[in-house]
Order: structure tokens, then sequence, then C-alpha cells
């Protein structure tokens, strides 16, 4: 299974340790599931990890240790050789988040796994058929056969 992760999913992971994401953990730490990056999202990803996050900042050691583990636990988009699924994909409401969905069709994911609003709001619509779903970590949990036990 090909997963792509938005930056607070991520965040929720490297930062936060949130019980929510543990199934997200256990399938990548099985082997089943492989977790794509781009550069324009990890750029984020360090960019966020800048910020105070739930009222603490985290210190320059402690970003990088996120940002290796991120490394550790994903792949490169740089690295996929897959052509693309689709030409064309739906515009996203926010410009920034755009990166996602072109990183999942790029990596040919099965899964955007987010939190975020405007991209879940693209899967309700379901204006145009993408090959990969757009999911909350609780959905994808749910939905995603032997992962639910885990939860």
């Amino acid at each position: 299974m090909r997963l792509v992760l938005d930056t607070n999913v991520w965040l929720d992971w490297l930062v936060f340790d949130d019980p929510g994401i543990a199934p997200i953990k256990h399938i990548v730490a099985s082997g089943t599931a492989t977790i794509f990056v781009s550069l324009a999202c990890a750029t984020e990803l360090k960019r966020v990890l800048g910020y105070v996050l739930s009222g603490r900042a985290l210190d320059m050691q402690a970003q990088s240790a996120a940002l290796a583990l991120c490394k550790a636990m994903s792949i490169a988009v740089e690295e996929c050789h897959e052509t693309h699924a689709i030409e064309t994909l739906p515009r996203c409401a926010d410009p920034d988040d755009q990166m996602f969905l072109e990183l999942a069709r790029d990596c040919r994911a099965d899964a955007l796994i987010t939190k975020d609003r405007d991209l879940l709001a693209l899967a309700a619509r379901k204006v145009k058929p993408m090959p990969f779903r757009i999911l909350t970590p609780r959905e994808f949990a749910r939905d995603t056969p032997g992962v639910c036990a885990i939860r």
C-alpha cells in the first residue's frame, strides 16, 4: 500500500505521538505500507516544525530528529519512477495543499491521509475521480484491512 501523509498527520506522528496515528505506524512498521514524501512536502514539514506547536517550540535538535525520522520512514518521490496515473487533478481551495494531491498522483498512492478540511472537502465532493482515496487517520484505520484491530 502506498501512502501520503499531510503535514498535520506527520506532526501527530513525529511531535505529538497521537494514538490515532498508531494504525498508520503499525502498517508501515509491518512493511505492508510505504509512505512517500516530496521535497515540497518535506520543506513544509521542516518549516512547520519551527513553529510553536501546542504552546511549545521544538529546539533544533528535536526538529532535526523529527525530520530524520520522517526521512527514515518514507521514500522520496524523486525516487519514484512511476508514470502519472492521471494528468490533471482537482484544484484544492488552499493552493498550499495542492502539493499533497500532486504527490499522491506522482507516487501512485492508494491513500492521502489528512486532517485538512480543504483536502477532505475534495473527497466529499468527488468532483473528479482520482486513483487514490483521501482519508482521515480514523477513516484509514476503519477502512483498511488488518489495521482496524490496532485502534
